[in-house]
């Protein structure tokens, strides 16, 4: 019970993290644009990202059984792979690199579980079949959307930028920005929904994995009776969890993250309102399906690359390529990197003795 606890705490302290990490990811361009100050803005987000978070949990579902045997996932091994997580994103965080927080996530899991194996790669689910003959896995799940949504992204952004330039060319600047300016609360608002509904679901995933975890290692059997309902995870995972890790979201969300605010907002592109908006759309767009197929994909990806598409749509100097190739580094070493902290914690605690 001790360790399942541990775990949980571990959970929480990866979502907070996640929210104040990723709330760049719904209101740098708010913010840049001056739609917004800081602190609306934030609190916007906080708002949205909750009630976002309390929608479905198709997500969670690949996360806590779609990736990796769940045959060799011990407690040690959730823990692990959250250690690796929150390490990552608080090194990029301190960088100001917009990272993925859910790459760094997976990336840790399949870490531990390889280490849990003793090195054996087949406990990772590459491709394989859902209770409902769908596709899942590593391959459909993570690595097709991590190629496939920043393209998205880019060519979604990039094309709506140049149909709203071809519709507004004749009207006011003055008037462009008051209208977009408005409009732009609209696509912040579905931005940091589209978020919560994904990103918030991760963490419930890994909780709902712990439970099944701490179930079949029979840590719940001398529980006192006020707390028997942690013996029937369905219960848990449909009630507890998803409103504890939206409330920790929002929590996270509505501490900030002024570091990758700058860089998504300031740094890449100089933005005007319907930059934003066209940005916000594109990226909320891309998640809001993404979400619906149980993909849990990197909200970050999406929002940092229709930023870059709308850039682009104005002139291709008006991007800071320098500082886009930080970012995509960042992006590139995520997965890898986050294994290998896991990886390197599991061993480190079968060292001191826990598995």
């Amino acid at each position: 019970m001790t360790i399942f606890l541990i775990v949980l705490l571990a959970a929480l302290v990866f979502e907070y993290i996640n929210g104040f990490h990723d709330a760049a990811n719904a209101i740098a361009t708010v913010v840049s644009t001056k739609v917004l100050t800081p602190r609306q803005a934030i609190a916007l987000a906080a708002v949205f990202n909750l009630i976002g978070a309390l929608t479905g949990t198709a997500v969670a579902s690949t996360i806590g059984k779609g990736l990796v045997d769940t045959n060799v996932v011990t407690m040690i091994t959730i823990f692990s792979a959250l250690v690796g997580a929150i390490a990552w994103n608080l090194i990029t965080w301190w960088l100001g690199l917009p990272s993925s927080s859910s790459h760094a996530l997976i990336g840790g899991l399949c870490g531990a579980a390889i280490a849990s194996s003793n090195g054996n790669w087949s406990v990772l689910h590459w491709a394989t079949t859902d209770a409902k003959g769908g596709t899942a896995g590593l391959w459909p799940k993570v690595v097709l959307p991590m190629i496939s949504s920043p393209l998205f992204g880019f060519v979604g952004g990039a094309v709506l930028m140049f149909l709203l330039t071809v519709c507004l060319h004749r009207l006011r600047p003055r008037l462009i920005n008051v209208v977009f300016g408005k409009l732009q609360l609209v696509s912040a608002g579905f931005m940091a929904h589209s978020h919560g509904s994904n990103d918030a679901q991760k963490t419930m995933g890994i909780i709902a994995l712990a439970l099944y975890t701490a179930t079949k290692s029979e840590a719940f059997n001398n529980l006192p009776s006020w707390l028997a309902f942690l013996r029937t995870p369905e219960f848990v995972v449909n009630k507890w969890v998803v409103i504890t890790c939206a409330l920790t979201m929002a929590a996270g969300t509505a501490a900030g993250g002024w570091r990758i605010i700058r860089t998504m907002g300031h740094k890449m592109v100089k933005l005007q309102p319907v930059h934003g908006f066209a940005a916000e759309t594109t990226a909320a767009a891309i998640i809001n399906i993404a979400t619906a197929y149980g993909i849990p994909l990197s909200t970050t990806h999406a929002i940092s690359t229709s930023i870059m598409g709308v850039g682009v749509a104005k002139r291709f100097g008006a991007v800071k390529w320098g500082v886009v190739e930080r970012i995509v580094w960042a992006w590139v070493f995520t997965l890898p990197i986050c294994g290998l902290f896991g990886f390197c914690t599991m061993v480190f605690c079968r060292y001191l003795g826990f598995n």
